[in-house]
């Protein structure tokens, strides 16, 4: 068995930037780095960092299936979404998503950054500008969150989410010695 999975699933290449650097932030020679996307069967591991792009508040169906499956497990999620860079909208993402796990793991938190969106969703903001009654001042402002994304995960991010797989193997430290 595996010390630590890093499994994760990307569209556009943010969420993935991320696996990478949490794997490299683990210590070791057991662990694995796996695009769930790629692979069917996902080794056993005792701890699993489970990567994410976030659609419509949440993980994909896939993602939630894996998560649901998981017992007696160290878990910590990670993600990446293009909508908002909020912590109260990040917050409600990481609810949503951790809800999937059983009770029975031990759940060691989540880590959430904005991230680019493809070019096809700013075409559809545009798009929507010239439908009457819409409401421009909600879909300028969505223009601006999709400008401000294009450069995001940023240097910080990811180093953010490096302290996050630092803070969660210290969780684990803690945990071995009680």
């Amino acid at each position: 068995m595996l010390e630590y999975m890093v499994l994760y699933q990307s569209e556009t290449g943010n969420t993935k930037k991320l696996a990478t650097e949490i794997f490299a932030t683990l210590p070791g020679m057991a662990k694995d780095l796996i695009c769930i996307d790629d692979q069917k069967n996902i080794p056993e591991a005792e701890t699993y960092f489970v990567g994410f792009c976030v659609h419509h508040g949440t993980c994909s169906l896939e993602i939630g299936n894996f998560l649901s499956d998981l017992s007696n497990k160290n878990t910590a999620l990670f993600g990446t979404c293009g909508i908002a860079n909020c912590p109260e909208y990040f917050k409600s993402i990481e609810n949503s998503v951790s809800i999937w796990l059983e009770d029975d793991n031990e759940y060691l938190g989540a880590f959430l950054c904005q991230g680019k969106m493809p070019l096809k969703i700013r075409q559809k903001f545009e798009s929507m500008m010239t439908r009457q009654g819409c409401d421009e001042a909600k879909i300028r402002k969505q223009l601006q969150n999709f400008d401000e994304a294009m450069i995001h995960p940023t240097e910080d991010d990811v180093a953010n989410a490096r302290t996050f797989a630092a803070g969660c193997l210290n969780k684990l430290a803690q945990q071995k010695k009680s």
